[in-house]
C-alpha cells in the first residue's frame, strides 16, 4: 500500500535533485520514510535521499517499492501551485500510480524496478569537512563556468576556495574559515570535479540555506543538505577527475 497527501513543493524539491542525475529511480518506501538511492549512468556521481513520513500532508504505507519516470511526474508538478497537497496513490491491480492536483487526475504506469540496481553507499573518511552558504558555492560555480569545465575544489585550516584554471585563465573563488560556518581540515586536501556534474548538483538545493561537504585530495566529495524544512536529508557523491603531473 501507498497513499499519501503531498505539498507540490515538497515533491518538486525531491524529483529536481534526483533528476539532476536520473530519468528513472526507484523509490523505496516503509511506514516511516521513503528513499531513493541512484547512481547516473556515467557512474561519475550518486544520490542518497531520505525523507520522513513527516514531510507528507498524510502518509499511510507499508514496505515496497515503485519506479518511477521523472519527467512524467514533473509534467505533474506544472498543474500545480507550490502550496497545492498532491495525492499519490499506488493502483496496485493495474500497478500504476494514481496522481490528484486539484480537479485533474493523472494515471501513470511505472517503471519495472527488476533492472534497477540498489547502490551501496561507499564508506568514505574523509579527511576535511566545511559547511559553507549554498549561495558561496553558487558564486564560486558561476565564476567558473566562462574558464574550464573542471573546478578544484580545495579545503584547508585558512578556509575553503574553489579554482578553475583554463588555457589562459584562472578564477578563484576563495572563503575564510571566518566566514565558514564550520571547518575541520587539519591539511590543505584538493579534488578535481567536472563543473557541469557540480553545478547541477548545486542548483539542485532549492531551500537549504547550508551545505556540508567531505573532501580528500583526489577522493570523492561528499555533498549534504537538507530538504522539506529539515524533515528530508540528501547525500551526493561525485567521483574526482585525478589530475596527471604531466
Amino acid at each position: 500500500m501507498f497513499d499519501v497527501k503531498v505539498k507540490a513543493e515538497v515533491l518538486r524539491e525531491v524529483v529536481d535533485v534526483i533528476s539532476t542525475l536520473v530519468d528513472e529511480a526507484k523509490f523505496n518506501f516503509t511506514k516511516d520514510a521513503v528513499s531513493v538511492k541512484a547512481v547516473d549512468p556515467a557512474h561519475v556521481a550518486m544520490v542518497d535521499l531520505t525523507l520522513e513520513r513527516g514531510a507528507f500532508e498524510s502518509y499511510r504505507a507499508d514496505d515496497g517499492e515503485l519506479g518511477l519516470d521523472m519527467d512524467k511526474v514533473k509534467e505533474v508538478l506544472k498543474l500545480a501551485r507550490p502550496t497545492d497537497v498532491i495525492s499519490i496513490t499506488h493502483e496496485e491491480e493495474k500497478n500504476r500510480l494514481v496522481l490528484n492536483v486539484g480537479n485533474t487526475t493523472r494515471r501513470m504506469s511505472l517503471v519495472d524496478t527488476a533492472g534497477m540496481s540498489d547502490p551501496k553507499v561507499p564508506s568514505l573518511n574523509l579527511p576535511a569537512k566545511v559547511t559553507i552558504r549554498a549561495d558561496e558555492l553558487r558564486q564560486g560555480i558561476r565564476a567558473s563556468e566562462s574558464v574550464s569545465d573542471h573546478i578544484a575544489l580545495i579545503a584547508g585550516p585558512d578556509g575553503f576556495e574553489i579554482v578553475s584554471e583554463g588555457d589562459t585563465d584562472t578564477v578563484s573563488h576563495k572563503v575564510s574559515k571566518e566566514l565558514l560556518e564550520e571547518l575541520s581540515a587539519k591539511e590543505t586536501v584538493r579534488s578535481l570535479f567536472p563543473l557541469d556534474y557540480f553545478s547541477n548538483m548545486v542548483k539542485a538545493i532549492s531551500t537549504a540555506p547550508t551545505v556540508r561537504l567531505y573532501l580528500g585530495s583526489d577522493y570523492p566529495v561528499k555533498m549534504e543538505f537538507k530538504v522539506s524544512g529539515g524533515k528530508g536529508e540528501v547525500k551526493y557523491l561525485l567521483a574526482p577527475r585525478i589530475e596527471s603531473d604531466s
